[in-house]
């Protein structure tokens, strides 16, 4: 107690020992002040800015551009040893393996023909999943902007499988459509025979691009709803003053304007199309055969998990894809500015 009685004394040793440790706390706070005042004096203009980004450009480095630098040091060497320093220098022999075939419609005469199974069940893949993916995003996007009974809902449930993990949908959709399925259960419960879903190429190769479709047309239709959204309701009042017919606005009216975001949906879609790999491996780990043999899980096949890993080859595939998915993306930039132009 104080000399008064009444409060606390504040020369206490909890309260001195509480005074002490807030001194010492705002001394380590001010350390930094020291180099900043420093950096301040020293880096004039806008170099004071790559003082605060260092840090991040640095991780970026480390984990973003040096892969790269390694993954081409491995595409331009041999063997099968994992150390940079193990493996002799071969040029461009990766690359004319995967590009050497006799007839590069038919895999069976290409050097590596599991390359080119996988080259063309992506081009298959791409061209069917994305117009596929732009049809049907497009149309849910057109319903789910009109007025109807529930469409918070109904927008919600198109957008939900977008949330769950790629090897989930594909598990959940395995369950469904394996030998001993759900979807078998009901065909026999129904008195029809059972279907090999994904032991069939036809049907696997189907049902994978359905389950993409299935996983991810939420996010594209997101984007077109938003487009639909922008676009200013006086122009449609505008048209139904003039009698003019639902699908002629739409047609000269809702995709004119709605084009950028087309684009960007398009573009994005064929970059994903390209990538696929979690779904399908999960889903048919490839097979039956060479069915569902993407590029993706050629070079994840190749480089890992192989007997034998072929690092190098993987890594000329690998550097093949990049060069694809960066003229996508140089595509879509273009796109998105001549949308921003327009």
């Amino acid at each position: 107690m104080s000399a008064t009685g009444i409060g606390p004394d504040r020369n206490s040793p909890g309260q001195h020992a509480s005074r002490l440790c807030g001194k010492a706390f705002g001394a380590v706070m001010n350390v930094p002040e020291v180099p900043m005042r420093w950096a301040q004096s020293r880096l004039s203009g806008g170099r004071l800015g790559w003082l605060f980004v260092a840090p991040n450009l640095a991780v970026f480095a480390l984990f973003s551009f040096l892969p790269v630098v390694i993954d081409i040091w491995f595409a331009v060497t041999g063997g099968s040893e994992l150390l940079p320093q193990d493996r002799p220098y071969v040029g461009a022999n990766n690359f004319s393996d995967l590009l050497t075939c006799g007839n590069y419609t038919d895999p069976n005469s290409c050097v590596r023909d599991l390359f080119w199974y996988g080259v063309w069940n992506t081009l298959e893949f791409v061209v069917i999943q994305v117009a596929l993916m732009l049809g049907f995003s497009l149309l849910t996007a057109v319903v789910l902007n009109r007025k109807i009974v529930g469409r918070g809902f109904f927008r919600a449930v198109f957008f939900y499988p977008v949330l769950l993990s790629p090897v989930v949908v594909a598990l959940i959709w395995k369950w469904i459509l394996q030998r001993n399925g759900v979807a078998n259960a009901a065909m026999e419960g129904l008195g029809a025979k059972p279907v090999e879903w994904l032991l069939n190429g036809t049907w696997a190769f189907s049902w994978t691009v359905f389950v993409s479709i299935w996983a991810h047309m939420g996010f594209y239709t997101l984007i077109l709803l938003a487009g639909l959204q922008a676009i200013p309701a006086d122009i449609y009042e505008a048209a139904s003053m003039d009698a003019a017919p639902p699908w002629r606005v739409f047609r000269r009216l809702t995709l004119p304007l709605l084009m950028p975001s087309l684009i960007v949906v398009f573009v994005l879609g064929l970059i994903r199309a390209v990538q696929i790999f979690d779904e399908v491996y999960v889903l048919t780990g490839g097979g039956p055969g060479t069915a569902t043999v993407y590029l993706v899980q050629y070079i994840y096949t190749t480089g890992f998990a192989q007997s034998v890993r072929q690092y190098g080859l993987a890594s000329a595939a690998s550097l093949l894809l990049a060069g694809v998915l960066l003229v996508l993306t140089l595509i879509q930039l273009r796109g998105m500015r001549s949308g921003e132009r327009g």
